[in-house]
């Protein structure tokens, strides 16, 4: 089961957002805490909250709807900053023209899943006559002879009358 969280509207760049988001991705969740708690970007408060919401999702499903949840198995199974609407801004330049230029916006989400269980709890490969054929070896490319060059020819000196 999967568990998200979303922030929308964020007053980042998806670009930097993307950098915390990565950092923490494919973690357990307490270590992803720990992970956003001591960096030192802008945005790093924000995912956390965010994180933090997801986590609690998880335990509201978990006690009120009867759902089975371990929450020390958690992980961050996805973490994506899609890029908002962009406000467009007037910056004043010289001789009395104008620059323009844009403030970005990011939606921050959060997937938590729950970490597949070590004792048989992974999905099996059927191998049979169902199962795809197997990519024949590749062939070392055949080696052609290399025909040697001539040496280019000297020129004859000048002879002097």
């Amino acid at each position: 089961m999967e568990f998200t969280a979303k922030a929308r509207y964020i007053r980042v760049s998806p670009q930097k957002a993307r950098l915390v988001l990565n950092l923490i991705k494919g973690l357990p969740v307490e270590r992803a805490l720990n992970t956003l708690a001591f960096t030192k970007k802008g945005i790093a408060p924000d995912v956390h909250k965010l994180l933090r919401s997801a986590i609690e999702n998880a335990n509201y499903l978990s006690q009120e709807k009867g759902v089975d949840v371990d929450l020390d198995r958690l992980i961050v199974k996805n973490a994506i900053a899609n890029e908002g609407p962009r406000m467009k801004r007037i910056r004043p330049a010289p001789m009395g023209r104008a620059y323009r230029y844009q403030r970005r916006i990011s939606h921050l989400e959060i997937v938590l899943a729950e970490k597949a269980s070590r004792n048989g709890g992974g999905t099996a490969t059927v191998v049979g006559e169902e199962a795809a054929p197997a990519k024949p070896a590749r062939k070392a490319p055949a080696r052609q002879a290399v025909a040697k060059k001539k040496a280019p020819a000297k020129k004859a000196t000048a002879k002097k009358k």
